[in-house]
C-alpha cells in the first residue's frame, strides 16, 4: 500500500483489555496527558440522535462513562443520519451522529445553532457496510461491483443467476427469486453504500450517491438499521445492506467483494487496510475523510460516524458534558472498545487529529 504522510493515516492495531480509571473528581487538567487520560467525569443530562450505524459503539460508551461518572445522563436516540442532522439543527438535541459529513447545504443551518460558530465533523466510529443476505446452504457469496449493483438494481433477479454462478463455482444457488431490501429512511449507511456502487460500478450503477433510496433501484424499504435487519432475518434469499456491527451482532452472513484482485472477506482488518487510506479532506479541526472504494488492498465498503458538534456556542453544562465524553470517545482506551463488537478503532494519526478537534471544543 502506497500511502503518503500528509494525506494517509497508518492503521494500528489495538489489543488489550480496558482498565477504566475511577473518575477524576479534580479538574480537566490533573489527569495524565495524552489521548488515554482517565475520564474526568462531568454532571448533568446530554442528548445526541441520528446515526443507527454507531448505536452498538455508543451504547458502549455511554455505559462504561455512566458507570464512571454517575451524576451523568447520556442518551441517543438512533434514528438514521438525516434525522439527526435535522435535530441538531433545529436545536432539539446537543449533538448529531452522522455517516456522511455534513452537506453544503447544511453547513449554515448547523453554524445558526451554534450561535454563529461554524460545526465540526469529527469522525469517531470507523467501519464497514456488509451486503448481508439470508439464503439456506450458502456459506459463501462472493460479489464484484457490476454484479452487486446489478443485484440492487433489479437487473438480475435469480440468486442462479449465470453473472453470480460465475463468481461462486460449487456453490449451490437456488433457482429463487432475489428480494431486496433497503433503507427507507434518509441514512448515512445508504450514502456510503450508494457512493461505493457509483465509484466502483459507474456504468451499472448512474444514480447519484445520498441519503435516500435512489427511484431507479429495487427493492422493499425498511425503516432504520433494525428495520432492514429484522426483514433479512425473516425472509429467505433476501439480501440488503448493513452496518457490520449489526451483521456481527446478528451472526448473519456477508459477502466477499472482488474489487478486482480477488475476493476480500469481511473483517475488523480489512476493513482498517482500507480506511488507511484515507484522506482528510477537511480543514483544521473540521475532519471529513474521503475513501478510495476502488481500492483493492482492504475490504472496499468502508465507513465512519461522524459526530457533528458545535465548535462553541452550546450552552454552558452540555458543552462540558459533551466534551468530557467525547475526549473518552476519542481516546485509545474508547477506541480499543470497538473491535469486540464489530467496529473498527481508529487508525493513530485519526485518533490524534480527532482527540485534538475535541480538546479545542468551547
Amino acid at each position: 500500500m502506497h500511502i503518503t504522510r500528509s494525506t494517509k493515516f497508518a492503521t494500528v492495531a489495538v489489543a488489550g483489555v480496558l482498565m477504566l480509571s475511577a473518575c477524576s473528581e479534580s479538574d480537566s487538567g490533573s489527569g495524565d496527558s495524552g489521548s488515554a487520560s482517565p475520564i474526568d467525569c462531568q454532571s448533568g443530562t446530554l442528548s445526541g440522535e441520528g446515526s443507527s450505524f454507531q448505536k452498538n459503539a455508543i451504547s458502549e460508551w455511554v455505559k462504561i462513562y455512566q458507570q464512571a461518572c454517575p451524576d451523568a445522563t447520556i442518551n441517543y436516540n438512533p434514528t438514521g443520519s438525516g434525522a439527526g442532522i435535522k435535530q441538531f439543527t433545529a436545536g432539539q438535541v446537543d449533538w448529531a451522529g452522522s455517516d456522511s459529513a455534513l452537506k453544503d447545504a447544511e453547513v449554515g443551518p448547523a453554524a445558526e445553532r451554534c450561535s454563529g460558530n461554524d460545526a465540526w465533523n469529527l469522525p469517531m466510529v470507523a467501519g464497514a457496510i456488509g451486503i448481508s443476505y439470508n439464503v439456506d446452504g450458502l456459506d459463501t457469496l462472493v460479489l464484484t461491483p457490476d454484479v452487486a449493483a446489478k443485484v440492487f438494481l433489479g437487473t438480475i433477479t435469480k440468486w442462479n443467476d449465470p453473472a453470480i454462478a460465475a463468481l461462486n463455482e460449487g456453490a449451490t444457488l437456488p433457482d429463487a427469486a432475489i428480494t431486496v431490501f433497503f433503507r427507507s429512511d434518509e441514512s448515512g449507511t445508504t450514502d456510503n453504500f450508494t457512493k461505493y456502487l457509483n465509484a466502483t460500478a459507474p456504468d451499472v450503477w448512474t444514480a447519484d450517491p445520498g441519503k435516500a433510496w435512489p427511484s431507479g433501484a429495487t427493492g422493499e424499504g425498511k425503516e432504520k438499521s433494525a428495520g432492514v435487519l429484522d426483514a433479512v432475518k425473516s425472509n429467505a434469499n433476501s439480501i440488503t445492506y448493513l452496518d457490520y456491527s449489526d451483521i456481527f451482532a446478528a451472526g448473519l452472513s456477508a459477502a466477499q467483494i472482488d474489487n478486482g484482485a480477488g475476493p476480500i472477506e469481511l473483517t475488523p482488518a480489512t476493513a482498517a487496510a482500507a480506511i488507511a487510506g484515507a484522506e482528510n479532506v477537511g480543514e483544521g479541526n473540521d475532519i471529513r475523510l474521503k475513501f478510495d472504494y476502488t481500492t483493492t488492498d482492504g475490504y472496499p465498503i468502508v465507513a465512519v460516524t461522524y459526530q457533528i458538534v458545535c465548535s462553541a456556542g452550546l450552552a454552558e453544562a452540555p458543552a462540558a458534558l459533551l466534551k468530557s465524553f467525547l475526549t473518552y470517545a476519542a481516546s485509545t482506551d474508547g477506541q480499543s472498545e470497538l473491535e469486540r463488537i464489530g467496529y473498527v478503532p481508529l487508525p493513530d494519526s485519526v485518533e490524534g487529529s480527532v482527540a485534538a478537534a475535541v480538546a479545542a471544543l468551547a
